[in-house]
């Protein structure tokens, strides 16, 4: 028979193991408590509008992910940029009576090979100085000597590093932190060395397509969920939603079964509730759930306790997402960067929300979305109060955004959208193997050697399959069996 495995939790780590899993012949069950699958990276609707749970992008670096792009039939619908292009925006130095235009930047790489690629934009960077635009190679030049692996480096905050390079405040904040804030959710100085390097030599100083942006062109409930969803069905793996988890029980071997499961996943459902079975046998189980969930149910021997408890340590950073429309268009850009202004990344989702399709086609209504990482400041505060800042804030940068009108102002709040990446997380992440035959873990918070990022959570998925095939899984009927190498080609 053919082996059976219950992967827990529907994320991309999740979705990412199960497609490998039922590829290799496995008989997978995914169970995802919420009604829709994609975790973290799924969609809703409001309104009649389809409103994803953050503003996730990529980047050609992301090998992985773009892997289970492929896997899912989507690459179409998710394009990178011909060249990194970005262009940041900030607000006019003084206003005086007449308000003035907003300053604008753009970073746009060259065809130069990696890490030269970058330099010509670098050099006419508008929001540094001359003297500061003269001294940030010194870091970049430095970061080829950082191995990211080395505990001592991970022990280390990145914006000491950069000031002990010649870094001052004004570069760290109006150019370092574009790319690390976003990457890592939190501020660019507290920040691990250890994943900002990561970062920096893989994204920048790297190929020089390394860092070209890859933007979805479609909600990413379907980008991802969906997807997903048809792709696991076709592979005759079995999909329930709604299934929460209470306990994973190591099943007791019977001398009259020896080929009976290794685990009884025990499902938490009301008294009266026959939708979905009380347990599932399996010979294994993937475990990919937040960490915090994940240190409640793990089986009690699968891991010393101190890892277990460890895990406590890598704490949660949130995103808030700030959206607005207007009754017309204030700007052709999709996506701009600022500094100097609250707003951090903001994206134009008109389309991919379904706007232009419901409102009238003479008022060229337009919704922004504003993406702030690492918002301890802001996820407790009213939408009222956000609104008060972030109106104006957009109009500083979108100079037509002063005569539109404000039709809808909505909040969305990711209270742990990521573990905390700060100096010292490293010896926390655990890998996927635990000292239970048969039980792994998955999950962007795992030792990925990557951030908490869509890439970092596929790669945990793959590495948690690879894990499974040397416990010997076999293929069963379903044919030859998959090596770990061919499990394992999209890290």
């Amino acid at each position: 028979m053919s082996p059976r495995v219950v992967v827990i939790g529907g994320g991309l780590a999740g979705i990412t193991a199960a497609i490998a899993l039922a590829e290799a012949g496995a008989q997978v069950t995914l169970l995802e408590a919420r009604p829709r699958l994609g975790g973290a990276t799924c969609s809703f609707s409001r309104d009649g509008l389809t409103v994803d749970t953050g503003q996730h992008v990529y980047l050609g670096c992301c090998s992985a992910y773009r892997g289970l792009l492929e896997q899912l039939g989507m690459t179409a619908h998710a394009p990178l940029q011909d060249r990194f292009d970005v262009t940041v925006l900030a607000p006019a130095s003084s206003g005086g009576a007449t308000p003035l235009a907003p300053r604008r930047g753009r970073l746009r790489r060259t065809a130069l090979p990696g890490p030269l690629h970058m330099l010509p934009a670098l050099a006419r960077y508008p929001f540094l100085s001359l003297a500061e635009r003269a001294v940030v190679s010194r870091p970049a030049l430095a970061m080829r000597f950082v191995d990211p692996a080395k505990p001592a480096v991970d022990e280390q905050r990145f914006g000491d590093w950069l000031a002990a390079r010649g870094q001052n405040d004004r570069a760290r904040r109006a150019l370092w932190d574009l790319f690390t804030v976003s990457a890592l959710n939190i501020h660019g100085d507290d920040a691990s060395l250890s994943l900002a390097a990561t970062v920096v030599k893989t994204g920048l100083l790297g190929k020089n397509s390394a860092a070209d942006i890859g933007v979805p062109a479609l909600p990413l409930g379907e980008l991802h969920g969906d997807a997903a969803a048809t792709v696991l069905a076709k592979l005759g793996a079995r999909v329930l939603l709604g299934a929460k988890v209470s306990a994973i029980d190591p099943a007791s071997a019977s001398p009259a079964d020896p080929s009976g499961p290794r685990f009884l996943v025990r499902l938490a459902r009301g008294a009266d509730d026959e939708s979905l079975p009380a347990e599932i046998p399996a010979d294994a189980v993937v475990l990919a759930v937040p960490h915090e969930m994940a240190a409640r149910l793990i089986p009690p021997g699968a891991l010393p306790e101190a890892t277990v408890a460890g895990w406590a340590g890598l704490g949660a950073s949130p995103i808030v997402n700030v959206h607005v429309i207007y009754d017309r268009k204030v700007t052709d850009l999709p996506f701009a960067a600022a500094v100097d202004s609250p707003v951090q990344w903001v994206f134009d989702r008109t389309r991919i929300s379904g706007l232009d399709r419901l409102s009238d086609p003479t008022s060229a209504a337009q919704y922004l979305a504003i993406s702030l990482s690492a918002a301890d400041e802001y996820v407790d505060v009213p939408a009222a109060q956000l609104r008060e800042q972030f109106v104006p804030a957009l109009a500083e940068l979108f100079p037509a955004a002063r005569e539109a009108q404000v039709t809808e102002f909505f909040v969305t709040r990711e209270r742990r959208a990521t573990f905390r990446q700060a100096p010292g997380t490293a010896k926390l992440r655990p890998p996927a193997a635990t000292n239970l035959a048969g039980l792994v873990l998955a999950g962007a918070w795992t030792a990925t050697g990557w951030p908490d990022t869509m890439e970092g959570a596929v790669r945990s998925g793959l590495s948690a399959a690879i894990e499974l095939r040397k416990t010997g899984l076999s293929a069963g009927p379903n044919g030859p069996p998959t090596t770990s190498t061919t499990i394992g080609r999209r890290q």
